[in-house]
């Protein structure tokens, strides 16, 4: 994936990143419930009786905004991914190994554990965080892939 320095607006990051927060913030006040992402699939493989509507529901949304976004006439131009599907699903199992071993994923700990100040999600935050970083430092300046 490559970036385009030249459009990069900050000023869309930062009203994503607010929307964002005040989505999470909203699905604390009104379900009382975390908007982590990999608890909230992970709740659709062991359904309660009241719990699987709602999972269907959110996940569906974050599969869905996208394409409603596109008909604004909004979309991401050019977008390159330059790995092959054996990396992309190593990379997701991976990923998918690390939320269960961290106990949640980015949203769950990044987004609202930060704001909810705890510190678990902190330590979390800080160790996905490093590890992206040295991931990304080893692929690109290391290994040279």
């Amino acid at each position: 994936m490559t970036i385009d320095w030249n459009a990069f607006t900050p000023w869309t990051a930062l009203g994503g990143g607010i929307l964002i927060g005040i989505a999470a913030g909203m699905f604390l006040f009104f379900n009382g419930r975390i908007a982590g992402i990999s608890g909230i699939v992970g709740g659709l493989f062991t359904p309660t009786r009241y719990d699987f509507a709602w999972r269907v529901a959110f996940i569906t949304g974050l599969m869905v905004s996208p394409l409603l976004l596109s008909y604004t006439g909004f979309y991401l131009d050019n977008i390159n991914i330059d790995a092959s599907y054996a990396v992309l699903i190593t990379a997701g199992l991976l990923v998918g190994i690390g939320t269960r071993l961290g106990s949640g994923c980015t949203s769950g700990h990044g987004v609202c554990g930060l704001s909810r100040l705890s510190p678990r999600s902190l330590v979390a935050t800080l160790i996905f965080m490093s590890a992206g970083f040295a991931t990304v430092y080893i692929i690109r300046h290391v290994l040279i892939i």
